[in-house]
């Protein structure tokens, strides 16, 4: 059994100060961080991970995405655009011992991680199975999308899928709620 903990789009747009800000965002990106400090100290025979890996959204032209009018739903306001500050991971995410990054969302909107490409255009699935991964925990912003998006792809591909909802932010209470109850029913895990 290896497991493997995805930190899901804890970047700089989607915390306080950010283009889409989600409440609670910097605190949770601290909190992984605490957790990816202690993961990076421990005897790597001690690890409760054999890998770290991240999802960025990363848009270059996303279509209608990206709105001037958003609905909040299906359209959002720029963020997290190649090139800016708004992309990169929150401060508060130190250290980020990542073994692999997927970018999302080029071209088209894209939630969950399993969406998106590493450096050299491997899918978070593929990566995961060639390193023996079969359990996944998932992490970050924001419960109701990308997070939410993330685990049910993670399960539905076969992967043993926890979301650690202490470290988690969500765009709205009611939301998040619903998220929560969709995921448990869907067989992922919540701790």
């Amino acid at each position: 059994m290896t497991r493997a903990l995805i930190v899901v789009d804890v970047q700089n747009d989607f915390c306080e100060g950010g283009s889409l800000a989600v409440a609670g965002g910097a605190d949770v990106a601290f909190r992984i961080g605490q957790l990816l400090n202690d993961w990076h100290q421990a005897d790597p025979n001690d690890r409760q991970y054999g890998y770290v890996v991240a999802t960025r959204d990363h848009h270059i032209e996303p279509g209608d995405h990206f709105s001037d009018t958003p609905d909040f739903v299906s359209s959002w306001p720029k963020h997290c655009v190649a090139g800016t500050d708004g992309v990169g991971f929150h401060p508060n995410l130190d250290p980020q011992p990542f073994d692999a990054i997927f970018d999302k969302g080029e071209y088209a909107a894209a939630y969950s991680g399993f969406e998106g490409k590493s450096h050299d255009g491997e899918g978070l699935a593929a990566w995961l199975r060639d390193k023996g991964v079969t359990e996944v925990d998932v992490c970050g912003i924001a419960t109701d999308y990308c997070v939410r998006a993330t685990a049910l792809d993670a399960h539905g591909e076969g992967f043993t899928t926890t979301v650690l909802t202490g470290l988690t932010a969500g765009v709205a209470p009611a939301s998040t709620e619903q998220t929560l109850v969709e995921l448990r029913a869907a067989g992922v895990a919540l701790t």
